[in-house]
């Protein structure tokens, strides 16, 4: 292996504003991550780094820098792989985030940062209609004539919601407010779990046009529960399957205006075919219909990305920096350039293609990745094993679900610190974990350090349960301090613990603060209202 070349902090900063594409890449697990990062950092973990680089960053000449802490090797590591699998132009982040604060430059907690960041501009730069919890259970108690729609995914609404709200995701609202929501007088109050959402979603309603008064409701959620308000779980009530068609015409006009408004462009099938075969761009292609549409057929190679949550949580799908980004909707041309004007306010390079999944566009080939084999072990051998002495187990499960639930005897360990662990031990090393990809790209780890009898456990914790084994808990093994897959980071906030909700809202509404001119300039807001 060639060793990487190194930058230092002030060149990357140099290079995240040069306008070339750039994949800068947090290799450190979640909760490492989610303490300290670099504002434009992806995560993408070193315990699933071959498996999802290819849909990251599928461009293998595009510039790459790897980051970490700066002294555990991570991005070394990461480096290696990368360059074992045709990646050509590799960095490594002199110091890591560390080096990083060190020459002056701000580091981040949490996830989503810079789109939770841009909800926080939008609402200053748009002056989004606001109301509070106390406000909103004044209007109920009043017999008011309001809906209130919770622009989050399903799942996340089911957890918890306001009482009485109805599921219907951000890039959704546009799209299926009419068929929710008949009477233009009506006023919509939208909510999340927090802010960002909340803005979004009320400000795409008001972007588009639609009549009703509308408004973000201040906190979500955990506004409402601060406010010692009751919470409602585990409800079903969501957005309409079908649509009023009656109504499309007028929807489409005004996604039109919207384009107009922000010079979104649209693109042909063609157009898009061209750029897939270009060597020097990278292009992504994002359907940012429901999981049931998606579900039903998409576009050969388009990934799934509801529009909301792409909107949200960008880095998910998006690797590189000033990559080209394609929307893909039902054809109706409404969801995608909804979409497309927050993404490129957000600073993207994003373009809509014409017709969506009916555009006659033949897709392109998925992203995959290719990972070793490994050798099998049964539950019984395994079980004798451990009995004799002859086998060491190591759980690449969660380390939350590790202190629930473990195989008795074995070790909790990662990817990233499993060669440190597995070293002395004796015998058959066996790796446990319910995704059999994650110990197949550790066990490379593994054998590169001269461990030779690798083993994986076939379904993990599943398995052996179902043999008739019980397992053992441990409620504070592995402790805190090595959960680095954990992010403790107001953990709890949806746990009912109130000091971490008004930890996590003053966490959001101070993210503008941090940032310096020009991450400010990254973000390209408007044309807004005077």
């Amino acid at each position: 292996m060639t060793a990487p070349k190194r930058v230092s902090a002030r060149q990357l900063k140099s290079m995240l504003h040069d306008g070339g594409e750039i994949a800068l890449l947090d290799v450190r697990e979640a909760g490492e991550f989610g303490g300290s990062h670099l504002l434009f950092a992806t995560p993408l973990p070193y315990s699933r780094f071959e498996l999802d680089i290819a849909a990251l960053v599928p461009r293998k000449s595009v510039r790459v820098v790897l980051c970490d802490d700066g002294e555990l090797g991570v991005a070394e590591l990461a480096a290696k792989r990368l360059q074992g699998m045709g990646y050509t132009d590799i960095a490594v982040l002199d110091g890591g985030t560390k080096g990083w604060a060190a020459a002056g430059y701000t580091l981040f907690a949490g996830v989503n940062v810079p789109s939770k960041t841009f909800g926080e501009l939008v609402e200053h730069a748009y002056h989004t209609p606001r109301i509070t919890a106390q406000q909103l259970r004044r209007m109920k108690d009043a017999g008011e004539d309001f809906v209130i729609l919770d622009g989050r995914p399903f799942s996340e609404y089911q957890r918890m919601n306001i009482p009485g709200g109805v599921c219907c995701p951000n890039a959704e609202l546009p799209y299926r407010v009419s068929s929710i929501v008949p009477n233009p007088n009506t006023k919509i109050v939208v909510n999340c779990a927090g802010r960002t959402r909340s803005i979004i979603g009320a400000q795409t309603l008001i972007n588009f046009g639609i009549p009703n008064p509308v408004y973000a409701l201040e906190n979500g959620t955990q506004g409402w529960f601060l406010a010692d308000f009751p919470l409602e779980y585990g409800a079903a009530r969501k957005y309409p399957d079908r649509i009023d068609e009656s109504v499309l015409p007028a929807q489409q006009e005004a996604a039109r205006k919207l384009v107009h408004r922000f010079a979104l462009r649209a693109v042909t099938a063609q157009d898009v075919t061209a750029w897939l075969g270009e060597t020097n761009r990278t292009t992504y292609l994002c359907d940012v219909r429901t999981p049931e549409e998606f579900q039903a057929g998409s576009i050969p190679g388009a990934v799934h990305a509801p529009g909301g949550q792409l909107i949200q949580a960008t880095d998910q799908w998006v690797g590189v920096r000033n990559a080209r980004i394609v929307l893909i909707d039902g054809g109706e041309n409404v969801r995608a350039p909804v979409v497309a004007s927050w993404l490129k306010q957000l600073g993207c390079d994003v373009c809509v293609l014409q017709g969506g999944v009916k555009s006659g566009f033949t897709g392109a080939p998925a992203a995959r990745s290719v990972l070793p084999t490994l050798r099998a072990i049964s539950v019984t051998d395994l079980k004798n094993g451990l009995d004799a002495g002859t086998a060491t187990a190591f759980d690449l499960g969660s380390s939350m679900n590790f202190r629930k639930a473990h195989i008795p005897g074995s070790r909790w360990s990662i990817r990233s610190r499993l060669v440190a662990a597995a070293r002395g031990t004796k015998g058959t090393t066996v790796l446990v974990a319910g995704d059999a990809a994650i110990a197949r790209m550790a066990a490379v780890d593994l054998a590169e350090a001269g461990t030779t009898d690798v083993r994986l456990l076939e379904g993990g914790l599943a398995a052996w349960t179902r043999a008739g084994y019980p397992p053992e808990a441990s409620p504070a093994v592995p402790p805190d301090a090595e959960c680095i897959d954990y992010l403790f980071f107001v953990h709890d906030r949806h746990a009912g613990n109130r000091e971490a909700m008004k930890q996590y809202l003053a966490w959001e509404t101070g993210l503008n603060a941090q940032l310096d001119e020009q991450d400010k300039s990254s973000f390209r807001l408007g044309p807004t209202p005077a």
